[in-house]
């Protein structure tokens, strides 16, 4: 058949392009633009080839091998097949596990069976010798593409280089027309700074019944630590569910907050504690955890009428929306919260509901969380190791929906009822 096919191991492809644009091989230096990438791969191979593209396979790994956006949005592509391998962490690494096996057996069976007459290699790894010698054996020309090595030697096989048909170099000019290095300055927006009632209530000072637990339980964990070992290096991230405070060394628990406003309604309490509100509380991210729940039914009455997003949405627009995951979202945690939050609010049919729910920040009442959580974990968000999602991600999930929320909320200038 005169027709050309292109095998891409995106590990090298990407990593090498990695290296040459921000000086290490770390995939998330840069950001890419699949689309162009795709495009610029199948005209550049049917002008070296003299022949029509038949199609690009695509060879990566991703861990337990689920999809990751990026495979999500490539193998929707006209003349793409993703082809995936393992992805495993050993010694701090990050390492693919049969993707090799999988080019070389691609290979073997499009040659044997004649299904094309060109064969383009986009690879470094030795371990494609066999099958690259097996397709020549089959009379298919082999082209062995290269990237631009960062520094200006060979990022590839010598043995491919020399077995190979034809060779070519992708040098930068080709590389930048769909991949760039990402500005190590961050261009995404920070998490919102937590608001003033949140800080107040966290810098307040703790009654002598939630300090004496919190003694305790800093007591147990010393004791602890001393039987297991020296302790791990303190967390300087943003926890799950509540934003950091200054002037308050640990964040207070439930039970602390709890004990904090049954002691700000005692009459004994003195003048300065009775500047703190009767009613402070600290709300939570979610339902979960929160101080008041509403009686032993669970779910406060003031967010029992917001709908979900499952509510809002028509078969059609689900349609839609899965359309738009797999081609236009990236799969940040931050984008993702931002991409949730403005379908839940375009399809809101009263505005009423956008400022009941402003003002319950940062709690997200408990069914729109866990629909936002899910929603997340579609896009290769969840830790395999026990299928939950990261901390960190969590919170930058729920910082972009708050972020979104609150641009929108600004923008009505409606007040709650109106």
């Amino acid at each position: 058949m005169d027709r050309c096919v292109v095998l891409v191991d995106a590990g090298y492809l990407l990593g090498a392009a990695a290296s040459l644009l921000a000086g290490e091989p770390a995939r998330s230096r840069i950001t890419v633009d699949h689309a162009a990438l795709i495009q610029g791969l199948r005209e550049r191979a049917e002008a070296d080839t003299q022949q029509p593209l038949l199609r690009i396979y695509w060879f990566d790994g991703a861990p337990d091998r689920v999809p990751q956006p990026e495979h999500r949005r490539l193998r929707v592509m006209p003349r793409v097949t993703v082809r995936l391998g393992a992805l495993t962490r050993s010694d701090g690494r990050w390492a693919q596990k049969g993707v090799d096996a999988a080019m070389h057996a691609e290979l073997t069976e499009l040659a044997r069976n004649r299904a094309c007459s060109d064969v383009v290699l986009v690879t470094g790894d030795g371990d494609l010798l066999p099958g690259l010698m097996s397709a020549k054996e089959h009379g298919v020309a082999v082209h062995l593409w290269a990237v631009q090595a960062a520094d200006g030697d060979y990022n590839q096989s010598e043995d491919l280089v020399a077995e190979a048909d034809e060779r070519r170099v992708l040098d930068r000019a080709w590389i930048t027309k769909a991949v760039r290095a990402k500005d190590t300055g961050g261009s995404c927006p920070p998490p919102p700074a937590p608001r003033p009632e949140i800080a107040a209530i966290l810098s307040a000072p703790l009654p002598e019944a939630a300090l004496a637990a919190s003694a305790e339980r800093a007591s147990e964990a010393q004791a602890a630590a001393a039987r297991n070992g020296p302790p791990a290096p303190p967390d300087t991230g943003p926890s799950d569910d509540t934003p950091p405070a200054p002037g308050h060394k640990g964040v207070p628990t439930p039970k602390d907050l709890a004990a904090l406003r049954a002691h700000s309604t005692h009459p004994d309490r003195t003048a300065a504690q009775a500047a703190q509100p009767a009613n402070a509380t600290l709300r939570w991210s979610s339902d979960r955890g929160w101080v008041e729940r509403g009686g032993p039914l669970g779910e406060p009455a003031e967010t029992a009428s917001l709908p979900t997003l499952a509510q809002l949405t028509s078969a059609e627009q689900r349609w839609a929306d899965r359309e738009e995951d797999i081609t236009t979202v990236g799969g940040d945690p931050f984008e993702v919260g931002q991409v949730f939050a403005r379908r839940w609010m375009e399809r809101l049919p009263e505005t009423v509901h956008l400022q009941k729910l402003s003002t319950m920040y940062p709690r997200i009442p408990h069914r729109i969380d866990g629909e936002l959580l899910r929603y997340a974990a579609r896009f290769g968000l969840l830790a395999h190791k026990d299928d939950q999602i990261d901390e960190h991600d969590r919170y930058a999930i729920r910082a972009g929906f708050w972020r979104e929320i609150d641009v929108r909320a600004a923008a009505e200038h409606v007040p709650a009822g109106e």
